[in-house]
């Protein structure tokens, strides 16, 4: 009885993610963001973070969406960058600046990036899947 209830429970879940990931509707998701270049600059070190957006859905999203990335650190958003409406397919490239001091060890920064939209209220069927809109790089 227990393996049975198990199971059932798996399945449920697994018929939910696989819902979720591949909803019908605009999707759009955070897909990378890296390290694009880091020049040295005395006792600060620029780094250039670059990422991507892309509509995973099967819509295109509506003209007026409002969305953003929001760009956190320790859990303080430090600023963000506006993302056009997308349609299915599309991308969206945005970048970041940040200086740190270049005696900082490898791995010690990490940099959070997440999907903001801020109109329509609610987002509804402008973003079907919002468990994709968060991202975190390390350096």
């Amino acid at each position: 009885m227990r393996t049975v209830m198990l199971a059932s429970v798996l399945l449920a879940q697994l018929s939910a993610n696989a819902a979720a990931a591949s909803c019908a509707g605009a999707d759009p998701a955070i897909v990378s963001v890296k390290v694009q270049n880091v020049a040295a600059g005395g006792s600060v070190n620029h780094y250039t973070l670059v990422g991507r957006v892309t509509n995973l859905g099967s819509a295109k999203q509506a003209s007026n969406v409002l969305q953003f990335v929001d760009i956190y650190q320790n859990g303080t958003r430090l600023e963000d960058r506006g993302v056009p409406p997308l349609a299915p397919g599309q991308s969206y490239t945005f970048s970041y600046d940040w200086q740190r001091a270049s005696d900082a060890g490898t791995g010690t920064t990490t940099m959070n990036f997440s999907l903001r939209m801020t109109s329509p209220s609610p987002p509804g069927n402008q973003d079907c899947n919002p468990g994709n809109n968060t991202y975190n790089v390390t350096f």
